[in-house]
């Protein structure tokens, strides 16, 4: 503003001296006085031009003026780039940290003083059934209507976090969610959602599976320990005594074909997959097969042959199976001695293979009971049982289908199961074509 300044005085010395020839000092004076109020008017005028443009929506536009004003105007444009950088800036930052939550596999919520939602990611909306975008600024209580997490939030501890059921959850499967508040800021919460239905069903796996192990050894150990007793403490004959000790020898097979199928889980669980450098000539393997289950028909059905199940087998394709011929053997009689133990007297099995697209499937239909589709998701869990008075009296272990389940997964495949109540089920193991070649191609190479 100096400029201005000398601009000024140059101006008054100026309109001076023609005032001073003409009138003297006090002519000086009145000629330097009017050449102030002429510059005043004229400042203000350009005073009142900068404020317009300075009020303009926007100041990209140099102004039509030199001198001082273009220099004024030139650092309020400078200053407003800059303080426009250092928005951008922050606005990528926040963008960028959002970006980061709505990627987050937990929900994020985030509250105000009043516990109204200012933001909420995708998972979190998921979570607990929001809308991102209609529910800001509602109260989460009035949204999250769980009386657990009402009871929760009202309590003035929030040190550790509460579980409720997620709006995912179904007649079928519950979700299970874990929720805990955050107090940050001026009286802001953070809220915070993590999916623990996993977490949460092999909890309950593990209780079951202590439980169903505990209980499948005791009872045969229960039944030996009787018989031991009796054989201790009775004078018995010798008809007697062969009965018992038969007696004891099934039930100690039975605890010896549970041990023997836990070590068979441990083992699949613990080592690498298969690889695709074994060969396994099926036809010789569902020869096998096929014998162990007419045994195991003719035991169950005992001397009346008029009672005895149909048991078909397919012939089998001329394939060789790449891949472990000691799981696969176990993986398709459990399934096979599943349908015998399940299905009544007088009932058909029907086991075959097949070629689909870019599939191998070995499928096992029976005629038994059929199973409720609630129970078909837990169906190949270890130790669980649909009926488990029907699974004590067919003598399986209740870890058949887990073992074909873990068989099939080593060998890229699956384990699928269709099933209807009274009309019998189907349980089929899936394998990647690539598994199954024929006899000849597999001895050439």
């Amino acid at each position: 503003m100096v400029f201005p300044v000398f601009e000024l005085l140059i101006l008054m010395g100026l309109a001076g001296l023609p005032g001073w020839f003409l009138g003297d000092a006090l002519g000086a004076c009145l000629a330097a006085l009017l050449a102030v109020c002429v510059y005043a008017l004229v400042l203000a005028w350009r005073v009142d031009r900068f404020d317009r443009w300075l009020s303009a929506p926007s100041l990209r536009q140099d102004p039509p003026w030199q001198g001082v004003w273009r220099e004024m105007s030139q650092r309020v444009q400078r200053m407003l780039r800059q303080q426009e950088k250092r928005v951008a800036t922050h606005e990528k930052r926040l963008q960028d940290f959002l970006s980061a939550i709505q990627a987050s596999p937990n929900g994020v919520i985030l509250l105000d003083d009043e516990a109204r939602i200012e933001w909420c990611n995708d998972t979190a909306a998921a979570h607990l059934g929001l809308d991102a975008m209609k529910d800001r600024m509602q109260h989460i209580v009035h949204l999250v209507r769980d009386p657990v997490f009402s009871r929760y939030f009202s309590q003035g501890n929030h040190a550790s976090d509460v579980i409720i059921e997620g709006r995912s959850s179904s007649s079928v499967s519950a979700q299970k969610l874990s929720v805990q508040l955050h107090a940050y800021g001026d009286r802001r919460a953070l809220l915070l959602t993590r999916d623990i239905t996993a977490v949460a069903q092999a909890e309950a796996m593990r209780r079951d599976f202590v439980a169903n192990v505990s209980h499948e050894i005791r009872t045969p150990l229960t039944v030996l320990s009787g018989f031991v007793e009796t054989l201790q403490t009775l004078p018995l004959d010798e008809q007697e005594r062969v009965r018992y000790l038969n007696l004891m020898a099934v039930q100690s097979d039975r605890m010896q074909d549970l041990v023997a199928d836990l070590l068979t889980l441990s083992q699949l669980e613990g080592s690498s997959p298969p690889g695709m450098h074994q060969q396994v000539v099926l036809p010789q393997l569902m020869a096998q097969v096929e014998s162990d289950a007419r045994a195991l028909s003719a035991l169950m059905g005992g001397l009346d042959a008029t009672q005895a199940q149909s048991i078909v087998f397919d012939p089998s394709p001329e394939w060789a199976f790449l891949g472990s011929k000691s799981e696969l053997q176990s993986a398709l009689s459990n399934l096979v001695s599943n349908a015998v133990r399940y299905t009544p007297l007088g009932g058909s099995i029907h086991a075959r293979w097949s070629r689909q697209a870019d599939q191998c499937i070995f499928a096992v239909t029976d005629t038994g009971p059929g199973i409720a589709p609630e129970h078909l998701p837990r169906l190949s869990e270890r130790f669980y049982r649909v009926d488990r008075s029907r699974s004590r009296e067919t003598g399986g272990t209740g870890l058949g289908l887990a073992i074909a389940k873990h068989v099939a997964q080593r060998h890229g495949g699956e384990l699928r199961i269709e099933s209807q109540v009274g009309q019998g089920s189907t349980f089929m193991l899936v394998f990647p074509a690539s598994r199954c070649v024929s006899i000849d191609d597999a001895s050439e190479s």
